[in-house]
C-alpha cells in the first residue's frame, strides 16, 4: 500500500538512474520551476484554485509511477515498447516526466492550459532529455511521447499510449484535502474545494482482482468527498485508455462506503 504524496516519486526514481537524473534535473531547472511557479499564480493567486505547482507536480509523478510498475508488473505492455520507441524505462520516464510538467501551461491560461503546456514543454524537452541519453535521436523519440502525457491529462482528451493514460490518472489521486486550502482560507467554499477538504488520504495498492489491478483508496470525512472522486478523478479515468485496470475504493473514517469503477 502506497500513500500519495510529494515524497513518494524520490523513493521510486531511486532504482532507476536514467529517471533520478531526469527528475534532479527537472527538480533543479530554473526554466522548469519557473513556469510551475507561476502556473500557482494563475491558479491559487488569481484564480483561487487548488494547487497546480511543484508540489502537485511531485504528487502526480509518484503516483504515476507507482501506478506504472503495478500495470506492468500485471502483464501489461507499455505502447513505448510496443511501438519499438523505446524500452521499459524510456515508458517510466516518459510517465513521470509528462506526469510532473501535465500543469505547466497555467502558467499562461488556466483554459487550453493542456495546448499551453505542450507549447511551453516543446521548448525545452529535447535539451533536458539530451543531457540524459547523450543520445542524438531518443531525446527527439520522446519528446512527443511526453508532450502527448501532457495534452492528454485533460478529461476531454483521450489517452493514446499507456503512459499518457497512467499520468493522466495519477493526476486525478492528487485530491486530498491539503490540496485545498489555500483556497479555501481565502474564502473560497464551492463543492471542489469542500469536496476536496473532506478527503484525508489516498492510497495506491495493487489489487487481489487480476482484472483490474489499481486500485486507489480514497479515506473521506464525509460524503463531500465523492464528488471530486466522480468528477475529477473518475472523468480523467474514463478517458485514460486503461479505466478497465482501475477500481476505486471509497473509505468513510477508514471504513467500505463504495465501490466506483468507470469502465
Amino acid at each position: 500500500m502506497v500513500l500519495v504524496s510529494p515524497t513518494l516519486v524520490k523513493q521510486k526514481v531511486k532504482s532507476y538512474p536514467i529517471l533520478e537524473k531526469a527528475f534532479t534535473i527537472l527538480e533543479e531547472s530554473v526554466e522548469v520551476q519557473s513556469y510551475l511557479l507561476m502556473a500557482n499564480v494563475t491558479a491559487v493567486q488569481r484564480l483561487m484554485y487548488n494547487d497546480h505547482g511543484p508540489v502537485h507536480s511531485r504528487i502526480v509523478a509518484g503516483s504515476a509511477l507507482e501506478i506504472m510498475d503495478i500495470l506492468l508488473e500485471n502483464g501489461y505492455t507499455s505502447s513505448i515498447v510496443k511501438d519499438s520507441v523505446g524500452d521499459e524505462v524510456d515508458s517510466r520516464l516518459v510517465a513521470m516526466m509528462g506526469a510532473y510538467l501535465h500543469d505547466i501551461g497555467n502558467a499562461i491560461h488556466r483554459s487550453l492550459h493542456h495546448v499551453t503546456g505542450v507549447a511551453l514543454a516543446s521548448r525545452f524537452l529535447p535539451r533536458i532529455l539530451m543531457k540524459i541519453y547523450k543520445d542524438n535521436v531518443k531525446p527527439y523519440r520522446l519528446t512527443p511521447e511526453i508532450l502527448h502525457c501532457i495534452l492528454a491529462h485533460d478529461e476531454r482528451e483521450r489517452a493514446l499510449s499507456l503512459e499518457a493514460g497512467v499520468s493522466k490518472v495519477a493526476d486525478g489521486t492528487d485530491m486530498a484535502g491539503g490540496r485545498a486550502r489555500i483556497p479555501y482560507k481565502h474564502g473560497k467554499s464551492d463543492i471542489h474545494a469542500l469536496s476536496a477538504l473532506a478527503i484525508k488520504k489516498v492510497e495506491i495498492i495493487q489489487s487481489e482482482d487480476e482484472k483490474r489491478p489499481v486500485k486507489i483508496i480514497v479515506d473521506m470525512e464525509n460524503e463531500a468527498g465523492i464528488f471530486q472522486i466522480e468528477q475529477v478523478l473518475g472523468l480523467k479515468i474514463q478517458t485514460s485508455g486503461i479505466a478497465q485496470a482501475v477500481e476505486i475504493e471509497a473509505l468513510k473514517n477508514g471504513l467500505h462506503f463504495k465501490t466506483l469503477t468507470f469502465g
